[in-house]
């Protein structure tokens, strides 16, 4: 594995990827702080894995002729932990579950023109254990993992919503004030925080 950020253009034409994106910013939008991710999901198998990564996606430009997709932070959860660490359970394939993944926190300003992207799909070894989809995960005999593998295909996926810690600029003073607000998609939840971008699953078609 390498650290740092790498262009993730290709991981967008994958299937196993959903792809959510902001239009592009008219004003400069920082962030600071802790991201997290609220998911309601649904799987085909017992136990599976999400995973979250937030995009910061560059307009074609003379450094980048095709623009560039800069991987920020991401996060990971097992589904079986999605409510205690200590105190896994199981899946019953074909119900609905909120889950929330933690992002690690990050530091970074969206340019006038950049889009927000945010990519979910299932776990991405080597950097993460690979998610054998089976209750018998995690026992010193382990069955072998399943030749179909975990694909989002298989999982469905509704309402998604994002949040992220806004730094409100306050050009008089030259100061910046932490303001929290949430990014979330037209179909999700109400949220008790003030909206501040919309992210769109990519291909959808607006109300």
């Amino acid at each position: 594995m390498h650290a740092g950020a790498f262009d993730q253009s290709a991981a967008a034409l994958r299937s196993d990827v959903l792809v959510f994106a902001t239009p592009p910013l008219d004003h400069e939008l920082e962030v600071a702080g802790p991201i997290t991710v609220r998911l309601w999901i649904a799987s085909d198998a017992p136990d599976t894995d999400f995973t979250a990564k937030l995009i910061d996606v560059y307009p074609p430009n003379a450094d980048f002729p095709h623009g560039f997709a800069m991987n920020l932070t991401e996060g990971l959860l097992r589904v079986r932990y999605r409510d205690s660490s200590e105190r896994p359970a199981l899946m019953v394939p074909g119900e609905v579950y909120a889950i929330t993944i933690e992002l690690f926190p990050i530091a970074n300003l969206f340019c006038r023109g950049h889009r927000l992207r945010l990519d979910i799909s299932s776990s991405p070894p080597p950097g993460s254990g690979r998610s054998r989809r089976i209750a018998q995960a995690g026992r010193r005999h382990e069955p072998a993992f399943p030749s179909t593998g975990d694909r989002l295909p298989a999982a469905a996926i509704s309402p998604i919503s994002t949040s992220t810690p806004i730094l409100a600029r306050r050009k008089a003073s030259g100061s910046s004030r932490a303001s929290p607000a949430t990014a979330s998609s037209p179909k999700a939840p109400a949220p008790r925080t003030s909206c501040c971008r919309s992210f769109r699953q990519v291909g959808e078609q607006p109300a």
